[in-house]
């Protein structure tokens, strides 16, 4: 056990922690973040935040055959990218760590012997086999399988034999009857009687690791957790939480579980979607707060239906506005719709502000770049970007979007053009008629070329070609017009000068 000095500071400090509301997120390295886990840690942290609380993260890692290298550093980057603030955790500091279970199995091994030692817990020398013929008895005979408790009735001298003997075994906790409801933040009261359905649990497997339901009680009391916010599907597991911290004598927190994430069509999100992983959103290039207000969006949780009125809430309106007695107990259902057009609004939004529009200006350099790397005559300027941003924000969904082939005019200079079936003079003239022409409309200026195409007698649809040539160096794509209201007048007017030899045009300048 602790000594008498730590364990009374210890217990000091947890108690001081449980008059403020502290919740976590726990996941298991396994595997990556998905739009459930983001859920599950955004609900945590605007209850936290709307309450003046804290956040902590904390590694469950105790399954060591599953773990996948690199999870936890790509878990922590996500939650940070989609705004969501670690008040303690690894790497994060706090007094009540550490905040992954490996590094704390001295903890878990003296909270076992405190459940031996009051009778509530007792070893269990089970072989694999054994436990496999009753399984297999269990399904033969069509009940659920469960352990039938037998070591649960060893004698102290029978148990000390096997210990002399070093047989393998691992630690068993005692289920009993729990008739007490669950009080549910979400689904009221609840009740589940395990001792019912199952056998007296593993809570320290023959490895000395703990399993996930002991090692989960015994960090939520010892890091003063208040508030357990997690998915519905804990829900049957609390009834054997709630017996684990009255083994220990502890007060157990308050627990609430979310509804199902679903899919629109109210099938269930899979973690074998490849595309519901955060990763997969971001690589696409969706924004972080638009992904978090979609997340919500299902749940509800708020005084007004977020997203009601396409509206793009900012992380503090969020955790301001957020009830958990509003959150659904039904499953939510996710709207794809919906995302892309809060992403537009977020890049509207970004583009508002002077800062994040030269982020969103870089960004889209790089993007051109990448798609482009064989070309050297791209057009780049920080003014054709926002000009191109401003025309994209009502019509794409994201950035990379602007990089499709069919939209490589805006980026792709015309190389080694040459002029053809239109004179230098006829263009120049042309030119004239545009320059007086600031606002350009594709319905407009379709007006204007059929005009000019007319006075100065050239076939329009081989004045068109020509433009088209001028402009993009394509052949096909969106129409001459439309492709002039993309690119705006300053660059249309500067592409259509660049095909003007320059000695005609230097000419027509000092006339």
């Amino acid at each position: 056990m602790l000594k008498i000095n730590q364990r009374f500071l210890l217990q000091q400090f947890v108690r001081h922690a449980h008059n403020q509301v502290r919740v976590r997120f726990a996941p298991s390295p396994t595997g990556y973040l998905h739009l459930g886990g983001l859920r599950t840690a955004l609900y945590n942290f605007l209850y936290a935040r709307h309450l003046g609380g804290k956040f902590l993260l904390r590694i469950e890692d105790t399954d060591q055959t599953r773990l996948v290298p690199g999870a936890s550093e790509r878990l922590v980057e996500d939650l940070l990218w989609a705004g969501i603030e670690i008040d303690e955790g690894p790497g994060f500091g706090g007094q009540l760590g550490p905040y992954i279970q490996s590094q704390r199995t001295d903890i878990y091994s003296k909270a076992i012997e405190e459940l031996l030692q009051n009778g509530t817990a007792y070893r269990c020398f089970c072989t694999e086999r054994r436990l496999d013929l009753l399984r297999k008895e269990a399904l033969r005979t069509r009940q659920v399988p469960r352990y039938d408790n037998k070591c649960r009735h060893l004698t102290t001298t029978e148990v000390d034999s096997l210990l002399a003997k070093g047989t393998a075994h691992c630690i068993r906790f005692k289920l009993t009857d729990h008739e007490e409801p669950l009080d549910d933040l979400i689904y009221g009261k609840v009740h589940h009687n395990v001792s019912d359905t199952e056998g007296d649990p593993v809570v320290m497997k023959s490895d000395q690791f703990p399993t996930y339901h002991f090692a989960n009680v015994v960090d939520d009391h010892l890091m003063g957790i208040t508030h357990v916010l997690r998915g519905v599907e804990w829900q049957i597991s609390t009834t054997k939480h709630l017996l684990l911290y009255k083994a220990f004598g502890w007060q157990p927190p308050k627990f609430g579980h979310l509804p199902l994430l679903v899919n629109a069509d109210g099938t269930k999100l899979s973690k074998r979607q490849g595309d519901i992983g955060i990763q997969h959103f971001r690589q696409r290039g969706f924004f972080p707060q638009a992904l978090v207000n979609y997340v919500v969006s299902a749940g509800g949780g708020f005084e007004h239906r977020v997203n009601a009125k396409q509206q793009l809430l900012t992380m503090q309106e969020l955790y301001e506005q957020f009830h958990i007695e509003r959150v659904n107990s039904h499953p939510s259902r996710l709207n794809p719709e919906l995302l892309d057009d809060l992403n537009r609004l977020e890049i509207a939004q970004r583009l508002s502000d002077k800062e994040s529009r030269l982020n969103l200006v870089n960004e889209v350099q790089e993007l051109v770049k990448t798609a482009y790397p064989q070309h050297s005559n791209l057009d780049l300027a920080e003014n054709h970007i926002v000009d191109v941003l401003y025309w994209s924000s009502q019509r794409l969904t994201l950035l990379q979007d602007l990089t499709s082939s069919k939209l490589s005019f805006l980026w792709v200079k015309p190389s080694d053009f040459q002029l053809k079936d239109l004179t230098t003079k006829q263009l120049i003239s042309l030119l004239k008629v545009l320059k007086a022409h600031q606002e350009f409309n594709k319905d407009e200026l379709n007006v204007k070329l059929k005009n000019f195409a007319k006075e100065e007698n050239i076939k329009f649809p081989v004045m068109m070609k020509t433009l088209r040539a001028a402009l993009s160096g394509l052949k096909e794509g969106p129409g001459v017009a439309e492709m002039m209201e993309i690119l705006g007048p300053s660059v249309t007017l500067e592409r259509l000068s660049e095909a003007v030899p320059k000695e005609s045009l230097h000419l027509e300048q000092n006339q």
